[in-house]
């Protein structure tokens, strides 16, 4: 007996689902240029409407092209999520949203993102191509070579950074996107030691990539990223940013790293660094107060005129 075909109502919420909404959350990173430029108030210290417009626009555009790059991922790698504890339930893998129309829905968030990137502007286009040229060969070869792959994927959390700089007109500072990769790296390798913990000797089956890590080497890589990550968000305070006293943020960030990385070794999670966010209350928390903290300081604090504000 046949399987009855989804209606059409089933089809729009499976082609939602496949659009990954609650992974729009990274690209919020594109407002960390505007945030940390100052540039989201106007020389007499009203919202800069324009601006925060044009870094609204940015923000739309990345949530298109990644959702893009989503489906052509889950479309390709449908036979091997399928064999997954969880990814299985993705809306093509499940068989709720069928290949045909997956890539018509590929195509048409692809073609909205990229007129969205163009009325932001012709630059801000071309990095955005640039991310999802990025994420197009992560999904097409990347993601099968060990380290390459993680490297790849945290590269578009860079992209993300220079769009939103590009996007607003500011030049983006080396130690943010310094810091963008290490943090982007931490997630990325947490990510592979969560997916191990999970599979366990369901590795083999359902990613192949997994094959060639170990617990051992990527608690060797969580220590470098981690590190890496602390360091350059502290020098980023201390010798980039606009005012020191953004080192009065140091202790969200040294929680927020110490509490991803307990819930990976001691919860099992990151293998969903987006469901691991949204899960957990005291992230949640941390990330808000950071947020508070750091617009309170850039309001307040006297600014460094010596060092350019990004």
């Amino acid at each position: 007996m046949s399987t009855p075909s989804p209606g059409a109502g089933a089809i729009l919420i499976a082609a939602f689902q496949a659009l990954r909404p609650k992974q729009w959350t990274k690209n919020v990173l594109l407002f960390a240029a505007l945030i940390f430029s100052l540039h989201f108030l106007d020389n007499e210290g009203h919202l800069a409407l324009q601006t925060l417009g044009k870094a609204g626009a940015g923000f739309v555009a990345f949530c298109f092209l990644s959702s893009s790059g989503y489906i052509l991922n889950d479309a390709r790698d449908v036979e091997s999520d399928r064999k997954h504890p969880t990814k299985k339930n993705r809306p093509i893998a499940a068989g709720r949203l069928p290949l045909g129309v997956a890539y018509g829905l590929m195509a048409l968030v692809f073609a909205l993102g990229v007129s969205v990137a163009y009325w932001v502007g012709p630059m801000f286009l071309a990095v955005a191509i640039l991310y999802y040229i990025t994420t197009l060969s992560y999904s097409l070869y990347w993601k099968n070579i060990v380290i390459l792959d993680v490297m790849m994927l945290s590269s578009g959390f860079v992209w993300r950074a220079i769009a939103g700089a590009v996007a607003i007109d500011v030049y983006p500072s080396v130690w943010l996107l310094a810091c963008t990769a290490f943090f982007a790296l931490f997630l990325g390798f947490n990510k592979r030691r969560g997916e191990l913990m999970l599979l366990e000797d369901r590795a083999r089956t359902t990613r192949k990539i997994l094959q060639e890590y170990s617990p051992e080497l990527v608690q060797e890589l969580q220590a470098v990223t981690s590190s890496g990550t602390i360091i350059s968000y502290a020098l980023y305070t201390a010798l980039g940013s606009p005012t020191p006293w953004l080192m009065l943020t140091m202790p969200f960030v040294l929680y927020g790293v110490f509490r991803y990385m307990y819930l990976v070794r001691a919860k099992n999670e990151g293998g969903a660094p987006d469901e691991t966010l949204y899960k957990d209350k005291p992230i949640l928390a941390t990330c808000l107060l950071y947020g508070i903290t750091v617009v309170m300081i850039l309001l307040l604090a006297p600014i460094n005129s010596k060092v350019e504000p990004l």
